[in-house]
């Protein structure tokens, strides 16, 4: 498998939402809104996404 990556936008706010979510936010390393962070494409990447994609805008 190549050097896939994954470009993660935080687009909604985290207030008010599952504590857990909140966490998982904070562990892939989004701090604001509209904050974007690059991922490696891999399954647990895409468990974190499938969770919290209500808050995420993904581009491949």
């Amino acid at each position: 498998m190549a050097d896939k990556k994954i470009k993660v936008t935080l687009v909604k706010s985290t207030i008010g939402c599952v504590p857990k979510h909140r966490k998982m936010i904070e562990g892939i390393g989004l701090r604001k809104l509209h904050h974007s962070v690059e991922l490696p494409d891999n399954d647990a990447t895409r468990g974190i996404i499938r969770q919290v994609g209500y808050l995420l805008k993904v581009e491949e």
